[in-house]
């Protein structure tokens, strides 16, 4: 794997459950992408290959929470690329943490 990026999406919508609404809109937007990602409590991380097709999923993450109603939407972004050889997987980055 040669790119991650961790994504925020912050809907401005009224209330937590449409927050939570708008946001569970993104992720199962994430999740049909078919890439590796994990769902976090503040971001959610995706990895592949390509870092465009990341960069094009943070902007239609954007799209897709305006559709569902958000009348602004920020996002927060971070990212890692590595063209020539890998980066650590998000099991290397937090496996060890999980399941205690």
């Amino acid at each position: 794997m040669r790119a991650s990026i961790a994504i925020q999406v912050l809907p401005a919508v009224e209330g937590d459950s449409e927050v939570c609404r708008v946001v569970d809109q993104v992720i199962d937007y994430i999740r049909a992408t078919g890439l590796s990602y994990q769902v976090g409590a503040f971001e959610t991380t995706v990895e592949g290959e390509d870092i465009d097709q990341l960069m094009d999923i943070v902007k239609e993450s954007l799209h897709v929470a305006a559709r569902a109603g958000a009348p602004k939407v920020s996002a927060y972004v971070k990212a890692v690329y590595r063209p020539e050889g890998e980066i650590l997987s998000i099991e290397q980055k937090t496996g060890k943490y999980r399941g205690g």
